[in-house]
C-alpha cells in the first residue's frame, strides 16, 4: 500500500483530533457494511411475503439469496481491494465504496421483485465489501502501530453493536414504516459519510503495485454462485436431477476445482492457497469454515422461527435475538485478552462446545418452547461465538512471516464469506425441504395472514398441527447445524496448544488485526 502523510509525527502516541476525525469516516462506513447485514436477516419473511403471489410466499431458499449474494459480492470484493487502493488511492476508492454501497441500498428499496432485490444486493455488497478493510488500512496508516490498540476499540464498536441492533433497528423500521427503510436509511448515512471522507482524508498519492489475478476472480465468483445456485434450486425443483439443479451445480463445481488448480501458477493468486502449507493456518480455516457454515446458516433461522411460528412482530423477533449479540459482546473482549496469553487451541474449543450447547438446545423447540429457554439458549450462544471468531482469525495470522501476514488475512476473510453463504444456502433448503414435507406447515404458516386459510385445515386444530409440523422442521435444520458444530470442535482441537514462536524466538503475538464482516 502506499504512504500517505499521517496526521502527526510517528512518535507522538496521543490520539490526536486529526486522528478522531478519520476514525469518525470509519466508524460511519463500518455502521453501514456491519448493521446492514444483519437488518435484513429479520426481513425474509417479510421478503417472502412481499414478492410471493397471492396466498403462496416465495420459499425461504428463494429470499435467502438476498444474503446469499450479499456475502459472495463481499467475498469477490475482498481481493480486489488491496490492489485498487495501491492503484487508485485509498480515499478515492472508500469515496466509491461508500457510493456504491448507498446506490445498492436506494436501489434495493425501489425493487418490485424478488430477482431485482437480489441484484441490487450484490451491487450493495460490492460496495460494502470494501469498506472495512479500507477503513483499517486508512487508520493504520493514520494512527500506525502504537496508537491502533485504542482505535481498534474505536472501531469495534459497530462490530459488536451490530448483532444487537441490526435486528431491533429492521424489525422496527419493518413495523413502523415499511421494509423499504431497512435500506433507504442508508442513503442519509452515506451522503454524511461520503462528505465526511471528502473533507477528511488525506490526498491520495497512488502508486500501482502488483498485478490482479483476474482470471483467478473470473473462475471463483462465478463457480461459487452457479454451485449455490444449483444447490439453493432443490427445493423447488424436487429433486437433485433437475437440470436446474445439476447444470449450474456442475458448472460451478467444474470452476471452482479448476480455480485450486489454477491458483499455485500465478505469483500473486487471488488467493494464496501455498499458505495452506503452514499446518495452524490449514487447521484454522478447516475449523473457521466449518464454524461459519454451522454458525451463520442456523443464525438466519432463528428471526423466522419467531416470526412464523410465534407469530411476532418483526420488531418482536429483532429484541428476541438480540440476547445473542450481547453475550458475543461480553465475551469477545475476554476471548480478546486471554488470545495475548494463552494457545487458541485452549479457547476456542470452550467458545465451541457454548455454541454446541446452543445447537443441541434448538433442535428441541416446538411451536410453544417457552422464551425463557429460548432466551437463554440464543444468549449462550453468543457467549460462544465472541469466544471463537476472533481468537481463530488471529491463531491463523500468528505464526505466518510478516510478508504473508495480508495475504492470509485475505485468505480467512474469504473463507468467512463463503462459508457464510455456504450455510445460509444449506440450511435454508434443508428447511425449504422440511417445511414443504409437512402438509399442514404452510398453510398453518399463512393463516397467520389469511385467517380464512384456517378453515381449510379444519381450524384451530389444523392450525396449531401445522406450526407443530413447521418448528419440527426448523428443530431437524438445527440437528445438521449441531452436527457441523460437533466436527468443529473435533477440528478446533488440532489448533495449537502451545504458545507459537517466530524464527527468531519470540512470541508472535502481533499479528496484524483481521476484518471481520
Amino acid at each position: 500500500m502506499t504512504e500517505v502523510a499521517t496526521p502527526a509525527a510517528a512518535d507522538d502516541q496521543r490520539i490526536t483530533g486529526d486522528i478522531l476525525k478519520i476514525a469518525g469516516v470509519v466508524v460511519l462506513g463500518a455502521i453501514m457494511s456491519i448493521l446492514d447485514i444483519t437488518v435484513v436477516n429479520v426481513a425474509l419473511p417479510t421478503f417472502q411475503t412481499i414478492f410471493g403471489t397471492e396466498g403462496q410466499p416465495l420459499a425461504y431458499s428463494t429470499v435467502a439469496w438476498t444474503v446469499t449474494a450479499y456475502t459472495l459480492a463481499l467475498a469477490t470484493v475482498i481481493p480486489l481491494t488491496g490492489w485498487a487502493a495501491d492503484r487508485f488511492g485509498t480515499k478515492r476508492l472508500y469515496m466509491t465504496a461508500i457510493t456504491l454501497f448507498t446506490l445498492g441500498s436506494v436501489l434495493c428499496a425501489m425493487a418490485s421483485s424478488i430477482n431485482m432485490l437480489i441484484a441490487f444486493r450484490v451491487l450493495q455488497g460490492l460496495g460494502g465489501g470494501m469498506l472495512m478493510p479500507l477503513g483499517m488500512t486508512i487508520m493504520t496508516r493514520a494512527a500506525g502501530p502504537k496508537r491502533m490498540g485504542r482505535l481498534m476499540a474505536i472501531l469495534g464498536v459497530p462490530m459488536l453493536l451490530g448483532p444487537i441492533g441490526g435486528p431491533i433497528l429492521g424489525g422496527w423500521l419493518i413495523d413502523a414504516a415499511s421494509w423499504h427503510w431497512i435500506f433507504l436509511i442508508n442513503l442519509p448515512i452515506g451522503i454524511i459519510a461520503l462528505i465526511y471522507a471528502f473533507v477528511v482524508l488525506p490526498k491520495d498519492a497512488p502508486h500501482p503495485s502488483e498485478t490482479f489475478d483476474f482470471v483467478g476472480m473470473l473462475m471463483m465468483s462465478p463457480g461459487l454462485a452457479l454451485f449455490l445456485y444449483g444447490v439453493s434450486s432443490i427445493p423447488s425443483e424436487g429433486t437433485v436431477t433437475a437440470p436446474k439443479v445439476l447444470i449450474p451445480g456442475i458448472v460451478g463445481l467444474i470452476l471452482l476445482v479448476s480455480f485450486v488448480f489454477y491458483s499455485f501458477k500465478p505469483a500473486h493468486p487471488l488467493l494464496d492457497l501455498r499458505l495452506f502449507r503452514d499446518r495452524n493456518l490449514a487447521v484454522s480455516i478447516i475449523t473457521m469454515f466449518l464454524f461459519a457454515v454451522a454458525f451463520f446458516g442456523g443464525l438466519l433461522l432463528v428471526p423466522t422461527y419467531f416470526q412464523q411460528i410465534r407469530g411476532e412482530s418483526v420488531l418482536h423477533a429483532g429484541l428476541l435475538v438480540a440476547p445473542q449479540g450481547l453475550g458475543a459482546m461480553l465475551t469477545m473482549p475476554i476471548a480478546g485478552m486471554l488470545t495475548d496469553k494463552f494457545p487458541v487451541g485452549r479457547i476456542v474449543p470452550f467458545g465451541l462446545l457454548f455454541i454446541l450447547a446452543g445447537m443441541i438446545s434448538l433442535t428441541q423447540i416446538t411451536s410453544t418452547t417457552s422464551y425463557t429457554y429460548l432466551i437463554v439458549t440464543l444468549f449462550v450462544m453468543g457467549l460462544g461465538m465472541g469466544g471463537t471468531m476472533m481468537p481463530i482469525m488471529t491463531s491463523a495470522l500468528k505464526t505466518l512471516r510478516a510478508a504473508e501476514v495480508a495475504r492470509g488475512s485475505t485468505l480467512l476473510n474469504i473463507t468467512q464469506q463463503i462459508a457464510s453463504s455456504v450455510g445460509v444456502a444449506i440450511m435454508s433448503v434443508i428447511l425449504t425441504n422440511g417445511l414443504k414435507d409437512a402438509q399442514l406447515a404452510g398453510p398453518a404458516i399463512a393463516s397467520r395472514r389469511d385467517p380464512a386459510i384456517a378453515a381449510q385445515i379444519g381450524g384451530e386444530a389444523g392450525v396449531k398441527e401445522g406450526l407443530a409440523q413447521a418448528a419440527q422442521a426448523f428443530a431437524h435444520t438445527y440437528w445438521v447445524a449441531g452436527a457441523l458444530v460437533a466436527v468443529t470442535v473435533v477440528a478446533a482441537l488440532f489448533l495449537p496448544r502451545k504458545r507459537e514462536k517466530s524464527a527468531l524466538g519470540t512470541d508472535r503475538a502481533d499479528a496484524a488485526p483481521v476484518i471481520l464482516h
